[in-house]
């Protein structure tokens, strides 16, 4: 039996006639008594036989219906998972993300979305931009977002948002709370090294060389949270991506920009060639809102 044959032999079954199972397909009568014969024309047997104006199962029917009844109960599912897929009500979305954005960017995003999707199901890795590729090519993660990353075969990029690169200090060092500082300023006070922190240290390494300053640092770390915790601690000033900055914000801390801004992208990168999911599209618009509060 073709599916087609299982949704009309189901559906006369549990009716009773050929008109209501018309109704309930949205097919015309003449369509339904059409793929009926062809039904019981392949099987070899007949399916109902009319008695009093009523199609009754035949014995044959009967023994069939229990196993038809299992396919077209899958069927269904099909059906139901597809219209689901298309809503975005349920899916899967797997993220690689730069650990930045994981104090408060992507966690708002995702309750936001899944207030309004709650069946979409998330899993959420760090990488960083020496580790995406493989990532993604090993299908760990549908996409990835990452600062100012560089250009990779095979791999799709997105501009995002653009942000900046800001100085994070015990309030105790500058109390009138200034909007921006300069690296002269900074080298007046214990400097939390994280120069080899991808192309964000470079770019402040870029900054360093050609205002020919030097910052004093007895502590060098290799992550912006730990830098972040070091400051909070009142151990030092250090200088970390502003997403960063402000999921660390207390009453005791403050961050200032630089002047001029030393500023970069936030891009997403996912494979080239294989598009996102319908639910992975519908998420990334919340995500972007996110990343320019």
């Amino acid at each position: 039996m073709r599916l087609r044959h299982i949704e009309i032999f189901h559906a006369i079954y549990t009716t009773g006639s050929i008109t209501n199972a018309a109704k309930i397909l949205h097919v015309s009568q003449p369509s339904v008594s059409k793929v009926l014969s062809h039904a019981e024309m392949q099987l070899g047997f007949y399916l109902f036989e009319r008695v009093k104006g009523r199609l009754v199962p035949t014995n044959e029917a009967e023994l069939l219906f229990g196993e038809v009844d299992k396919i077209y109960q899958q069927m269904r599912s099909i059906r139901n998972t597809a219209e689901n897929i298309k809503k975005t009500d349920f899916g899967n979305i797997s993220i690689g993300v730069t650990p930045a954005l994981g104090f408060d960017v992507l966690p708002s995003a995702i309750t936001e979305f899944q207030a309004k999707h709650p069946k979409v199901n998330f899993t959420i890795q760090t990488v960083h931009n020496d580790e995406v590729t493989k990532a993604l090519f090993e299908h760990k993660c549908d996409f990835a977002i990452l600062f100012s990353p560089p250009t990779l075969a095979g791999i799709t990029f997105k501009e995002c948002a653009n942000s900046e690169l800001v100085v994070m200090y015990p309030k105790t060092l500058f109390p009138n709370c200034p909007s921006a500082l300069s690296l002269t300023q900074l080298a007046e006070h214990t400097f939390i090294d994280i120069s080899d922190s991808g192309p964000l240290g470079d770019l402040l390494w870029k900054r360093i060389m050609e205002e020919d300053v030097t910052l004093p640092s007895t502590i060098k770390v290799h992550t912006y949270f730990i830098a972040a915790r070091m400051v909070a601690k009142g151990s030092g000033v250090c200088v970390v991506d502003k997403y960063t900055a402000m999921g660390n914000m207390s009453d005791e801390i403050g961050y200032a920009s630089f002047e001029p801004q030393l500023s970069f992208n936030v891009s997403l990168l996912h494979l080239e060639g294989r598009g996102l999911s319908r639910v992975a599209d519908d998420f990334i618009p919340f995500f972007i809102a996110q990343l320019k509060v």
